[in-house]
């Protein structure tokens, strides 16, 4: 940056709204490209927005906690919009009911696949037990996740890098990867996602239908509770 465009910079990060505005403009940005270049999987709006912001902070040379100060009244939002899940689930209550069976069995399948597959991806690349811990709970919500990894004594910190990238890697690739398997219903698709990239994912099922969403919403909570249970269990096995 030049002089004169770095004092610019400073007189306008004082004010914090400006990360609050970045961050809705670059999300508004990123949802216009992704409809007009026919909602490619690897332009999702969430990813192209973290890819912008972080291209911003690395270029002003900005932290993240003096980002986080202005934007995080987005992250207090985030509470509200996981309570407002419960709205398309409750419509799709019905349906809910009927397909308990065949859902708790995959929960139990991905959310065992999900842990299994990073633990095992630990112990191939030889990390140690700290990494292994923090990178178990990852594809579960990041406060959960967090909790658990703390427990478990693993660093929160890791785990919520890996929870993020998990989410926006879901978020992008599942929707694509689930079109190559030629899987359609809805239902399925948003559990699928929802088990497998949490919120960021669930956001991306939204898009598709409320079906989705609200099956995405509720494969979210229902892993955040399963791994909640049986990673401990899981742990206190290996490490015994």
């Amino acid at each position: 940056m030049t002089a004169s465009l770095a004092d610019i910079w400073v007189y306008l990060a004082a004010s914090p709204l400006l990360s609050l505005t970045m961050t809705l403009v670059a999300f508004q940005g990123a949802q216009w490209l992704y409809r007009r270049t026919g909602s490619p999987a690897l332009l999702n709006p969430v990813l192209t927005t973290v890819i912008a912001i972080v291209a911003v902070l690395l270029a002003t040379g900005t932290s993240y906690q003096t980002y986080f100060q202005g934007a995080q009244f987005i992250h207090f939002l985030l509470g509200p919009a996981t309570v407002s899940l419960a709205i398309p689930l409750y419509r799709q209550f019905e349906r809910v009911r009927r397909s308990a069976l065949a859902l708790a069995a995959s929960l139990l399948i991905g959310s065992l696949t999900a842990m299994g597959t990073a633990v095992a991806l630990g112990f191939v690349m030889r990390v140690d037990a700290v990494s292994l811990v923090s990178l178990a709970p990852k594809s579960v919500t990041a406060p959960v996740a967090m909790g658990i990894s703390e427990k478990l004594g693993g660093l929160p910190s890791l785990t919520a890098v890996f929870v993020i990238v998990t989410g926006i890697l879901g978020g992008a690739l599942g929707p694509l990867l689930l079109d190559r398997l030629g899987i359609r219903d809805p239902a399925a698709r948003g559990f699928a996602i929802g088990t497998a990239s949490h919120g960021i994912g669930t956001a991306r099922a939204l898009q598709e239908s409320e079906v989705a969403g609200a099956f995405s919403g509720l494969a979210m909570g229902l892993n955040a509770l399963a791994t909640a249970v049986i990673l401990p269990l899981i742990w206190s096995l290996l490490f015994r």
